[in-house]
C-alpha cells in the first residue's frame, strides 16, 4: 500500500514558523486532492488546508493567511508541504497528511493518512 511519510513539525513559542513534509510516490495520487488535518486530543479531527494538481489550493479560515501549502515532484517522489507562520498557541495538534478526500466531507471519509506529527506552540 502506497504510503503518506511525514516529517517536521516540533515546538514553536508562539509567533514563530514551522514546517511539514508530506511524501509519497510521484503521481500516485494524481486524480486526488492533498492535504493536511489536524486534531487536538478530545476533539474532532479538523480540515487545515489542501491542493490538487490543476493547482487548486484552500485553507480553512483559521489559518488563511498564516499557512501556506505546497507540493514538489522530485524524481520518483510527490513532496507536499505546510508551511505555518505566526503560529498561535490554538494550533497547537498532531497534524496529518491526508489524501484523497472533500474538503466539505467528514474528515473519516479521507482515504489515506500519514503516521501523524505533533506541532506544540508555547506561549
Amino acid at each position: 500500500q502506497v504510503q503518506l511519510v511525514e516529517s517536521g513539525g516540533g515546538t514553536v513559542q508562539a509567533g514563530g514558523s514551522l514546517k511539514l513534509s508530506c511524501t509519497t510516490r510521484a503521481y500516485y495520487f494524481n486524480n486526488c486532492r492533498l492535504g493536511w488535518y489536524r486534531e487536538v486530543s478530545g476533539k474532532e479531527r479538523e480540515y487545515v488546508s489542501s491542493i490538487r494538481n490543476n493547482g487548486s489550493i484552500d485553507y480553512a479560515h483559521s489559518v488563511k493567511g498564516r499557512f501556506t501549502i505546497s507540493q514538489d515532484f522530485v524524481e520518483n517522489k510527490h513532496m507536499m508541504y505546510l508551511e505555518m507562520n505566526n503560529l498561535k498557541t490554538e494550533d497547537t495538534a498532531v497534524y496529518f497528511c491526508a489524501a484523497c478526500f472533500t474538503i466539505d466531507a467528514p474528515w473519516l471519509e479521507v482515504e489515506r493518512w500519514g503516521q501523524g506529527s505533533q506541532v506544540t506552540v508555547s506561549s
